[in-house]
């Protein structure tokens, strides 16, 4: 981790500051993006191009539609619209409860698939072996420390089916790490992420970058894992 952002984050309060943060945040389309509720369409469009080379690879390479883990869930945005049109079964991870409440509404009928509602932080779940073709994480993996994100990545490599995926869709810094401290996140540049894919002895398969986000936003890259 960048040495700024060592010194700006409080070591004992990193976590209990993040959940703080959330408990005051809507419990809506909104909420869960900050207030740019208007990119949710062009989202989850980006996400699915980005899935679809997977799901028509040549079979050695293809992943299964079986069951996927919804990474920071929030209330079921990205299952929803992205991961529950393509998968038999979702499980949702998410720390806010009030969230995987709305979660249950929210989904509407498409809730009758949902697996699982994990009421955890990323830092104390660890998936059963060879559960999940596909573990997606999207805009949550700032609010793990890097110890805890490398120790993660284990952990969720071990999760993996056959041909399955963890994929990641976060903020990309242009350089180092930037500690946020209203909600006690952080924003790690792609090389930065690299080291961190390194430690966790992943590979990336396949990046791809958004398109069609306003101009004030991160640069947001999706990547695939092995």
């Amino acid at each position: 981790m960048a040495e700024e952002a060592k010194e700006t984050m409080n070591q004992n309060t990193f976590y209990s500051d993040a959940k703080e943060y959330w408990k005051k945040i809507p419990a809506t389309v909104d909420g869960m993006l900050g207030g740019y509720g208007s990119i949710s369409s062009n989202d989850i469009i980006g996400s699915q191009k980005f899935l679809k080379f997977f799901l028509h690879a040549p079979w050695a390479q293809r992943m299964q539609n079986r069951k996927a883990l919804d990474c920071g869930a929030g209330i079921g945005r990205v299952s929803k619209h992205l991961l529950l049109p393509i998968f038999q079964s979702v499980d949702l991870l998410e720390q806010e409860k009030s969230f995987l409440d709305e979660a249950k509404t929210y989904l509407g009928d498409t809730a009758d698939r949902v697996g699982k509602y994990i009421h955890k932080g990323l830092q104390d779940f660890t998936p059963s072996s060879a559960e999940y073709d596909l573990i997606w994480c999207q805009w949550v993996l700032g609010h793990l420390s890097d110890d805890h994100l490398v120790s993660f990545l284990k952990r969720c490599k071990e999760g993996l089916m056959d041909g399955g995926l963890i994929c990641i869709k976060e903020n990309i810094a242009k350089d180092g790490v930037i500690f946020d401290d209203q909600d006690s996140s952080f924003t790690r540049s792609y090389n930065e992420m690299q080291k961190i894919f390194k430690l966790a002895d992943v590979t990336v398969v396949k990046e791809y970058t958004q398109r069609n986000f306003p101009l004030e936003l991160y640069t947001v890259k999706m990547i695939a894992l092995r």
